[in-house]
């Protein structure tokens, strides 16, 4: 549910943008500023990841996790309400962009520095259907924020979305809990507190395979959520076709990546986590280049679907590749490390 609605959000900008830039905006210095629109949605979902650098280390030395995600959902909703009152297109920055961006970082972090560690031998398939949630999210998302759009504006569709995060985030909060045995702030059986790593330890400093993922985590998150955000614009300014149909579109995208982390998932514990990480992120960006391209309505479409299907597994193998290649005891300090640079 925390993924549903964390990353369905990160996942429909797209559709704020198409609005804030359009002859329809309520902030009349966001019209046709696509770039700079564009970057509120990038501030926001780059805080939802790199937060790890201030979250990791505060989770693992809180007893009380659960404060930790009831703040940040508080501060997650209170950015989207806050929202729908700015003029400026500099308030977004303060609200859509920072105050959601902290806010979800710190709902998000803890109850995902948790999941792996509780799976092993299938854990590809575990979190493939956990990060599921994003393209369920996602698809429901697009469409439920179009019907707000369209029929409350953008205000309300904001102050909306706000209470009914804040009414999901709060009974996921209660009942996150740290695993037995785990060390995350929590005491051992001989009294002291086992604290996990949260800082990268100078032996996995000097592996270039550490270097090489990092670089690679870096590159993967500057370039995978920029078809989301411009797809429903090119469906309005290119293609010509309604602002229902560019919701749509990244409705379909989201749902069949949704369907694609659970396969891929299932796919990486017999051919291997990293096998198909690789592969996913190769074949996502070659769709990038094949088929969106001056591309017509059916290439466009081939295209959405084709994203969809290779671009997700990234997201779901990461967490279980660093528990494969580093172990879980490290888990948390390259996540910190890799997440924070994505």
């Amino acid at each position: 549910m925390m993924i549903f609605h964390v990353i369905g959000i990160n996942q429909v900008f797209g559709i704020f943008q198409e609005f804030y830039t359009s002859s329809r905006s309520n902030i009349k210095d966001a019209q046709g500023q696509d770039a700079l629109v564009s970057l509120v949605g990038s501030i926001g979902a780059g805080l939802t990841w790199s937060g790890s650098i201030f979250m990791n280390p505060l989770i693992a030395r809180i007893d009380n996790i659960k404060l930790v995600t009831f703040s940040g959902a508080f501060i997650m909703s209170l950015g989207l309400i806050l929202a729908s009152f700015v003029t400026r297109i500099w308030h977004l920055y303060l609200t859509q962009a920072l105050l959601y961006g902290l806010g979800s970082s710190m709902y998000y972090f803890p109850l995902m520095t948790l999941a792996p560690i509780y799976f092993d031998r299938h854990r590809g398939f575990a979190m493939g259907t956990i990060l599921a949630g994003s393209g369920v999210g996602g698809l429901v998302m697009a469409l439920v924020l179009q019907f707000l759009l369209d029929h409350y504006g953008i205000q309300w569709a904001l102050r909306i979305l706000g209470v009914w995060n804040l009414a999901v985030a709060v009974p996921v909060s209660m009942v996150i809990r740290h695993r037995v045995g785990y060390g995350l702030g929590l005491q051992s059986q001989r009294g002291s507190q086992n604290r996990a790593r949260t800082m990268v330890n100078n032996a996995l400093l000097r592996k270039g395979t550490f270097w090489y993922q990092s670089i690679g985590a870096f590159l993967q998150a500057a370039g995978n959520v920029v078809p989301l955000y411009y797809m429903s614009s090119y469906t309005v300014s290119v293609l010509a076709l309604s602002d229902s149909k560019g919701s749509l579109f990244v409705s379909i995208n989201s749902g069949v990546n949704s369907l694609s982390r659970i396969a891929m998932g299932l796919l990486a514990d017999y051919i291997g986590r990293q096998n198909t990480l690789i592969g996913g992120a190769m074949l996502s960006a070659v769709s990038v280049f094949a088929l969106w391209y001056n591309a017509p309505q059916a290439r466009f479409i081939a295209f959405v679907v084709m994203y969809g299907v290779y671009a997700g597994g990234y997201n779901a193998l990461l967490p279980t590749t660093i528990t494969e290649i580093y172990g879980v005891e490290n888990y948390a300090s390259v996540s910190n490390f890799e997440q924070q640079r994505g």
